[in-house]
């Protein structure tokens, strides 16, 4: 990981610490290639979550867009889930 990802990752985490609220509900919003595979990918990273996974393809079917709603314990598990997907090839998280 560079130097700038880790300073993302370190502001993010300070900035969901600033809410003392957790557990909480949080959003996490992805694009992946309109590749079953590359979903599957995201959907197994959230695997066991208990995680409410919507999936809209864009009209063109080259991209998908996932959202993925859960309660998250705290700012750590996001930090986390952020960077278990990644290594998924293609994806941008927003």
């Amino acid at each position: 990981m560079d130097d700038n990802t880790k300073e993302f990752y370190k502001r993010l985490k300070e900035q969901l610490d600033d809410d003392k609220t957790w557990p909480r509900p949080y959003l996490f919003k992805f694009i992946v290639p309109g590749d079953a595979h590359k979903i599957a990918q995201v959907e197994e990273a959230f695997d066991g979550c208990k995680a409410d996974i919507q999936i809209k393809n864009s009209s063109t079917g080259k991209f998908s867009s996932v959202s993925v709603k859960l309660i998250v314990k705290n700012s750590q598990e996001i930090i986390d889930k952020y960077l278990a997907v990644s290594t998924i090839e293609g994806i941008v998280s927003l």
